[in-house]
């Protein structure tokens, strides 16, 4: 019978770590978790600037890559930008021990993110009809500030949420973010809010155990966005 231990193991990356080789990591440590050799892990990370295409990406919502690169990844989802400045938190769980319920762990997601913001005096809030966590400006705008998108496979969870701390926003507009034209984004930064990389990822790790599924004591690969 696999064993991990209670607490996930937590890396973080101090440098960009390119996109192809997280997925390579990310991809060896699912593998090494369902097999029973690696304990649940959440990889705190950054990306250089690029864009990624999820399984439901359309190839009109992407309106101007400019000179950075495009990926095709298999988390559910569609276009996204992800930079220097945005916080990735890349989540490797085993829900064969934590109840085997897709929807519960993406609703943990979401009050993992607003947990998290909510350290810093910020209201994220969840919309039934479109992805993310949103926050509600002076002006009654609602724009984004987070994002989340999975893999589920044999039951291990990977990739996992964005939060815009203080990325350059402006790169958004060469993409029709998750399919969302209607909207904007937005971030802490823009909020007014100076929150480092390390008090951000001192956030993440506080809350993450009162809002994700707690562990109790394989099946085929599903997708997940919000």
């Amino acid at each position: 019978m696999k064993q991990t231990t209670v607490q996930p193991v937590w890396q973080t990356s101090k440098a960009p770590v390119t996109y192809p080789e997280a997925i390579g990591i990310m991809k060896e440590r699912v593998a090494r978790i369902h097999g029973g050799s690696a304990t649940e892990s959440v990889w705190l990370l950054e990306h250089p600037h690029l864009f990624t295409a999820g399984t439901s990406a359309s190839a009109e919502e992407l309106l101007d890559a400019g000179d950075m690169p495009v990926f095709k990844t298999g988390r559910g989802g569609r276009y996204t930008y992800h930079g220097p400045g945005q916080r990735i938190a890349y989540v490797m769980l085993d829900l064969t021990c934590r109840g085997r319920d897709i929807h519960r762990f993406v609703e943990g997601l979401e009050n993992w993110i607003i947990a998290t913001l909510d350290c810093f005096g910020v209201k994220g809030e969840r919309r039934s009809d479109r992805v993310g966590v949103w926050v509600v400006g002076p002006d009654g705008r609602e724009e984004k500030i987070a994002a989340i998108g999975v893999r589920v496979r044999r039951w291990v969870t990977f990739h996992g949420i964005s939060i815009n701390r203080d990325p350059d926003l402006s790169r958004f507009a060469g993409i029709v973010p998750c399919g969302i034209s209607e909207h904007g984004v937005t971030s802490l930064a823009a909020l007014g809010i100076d929150v480092s990389a390390s008090e951000l990822d001192e956030a993440l790790q506080g809350t993450f155990d009162q809002t994700m599924p707690a562990r109790q004591n394989a099946g085929d690969d599903q997708l997940v966005e919000r």
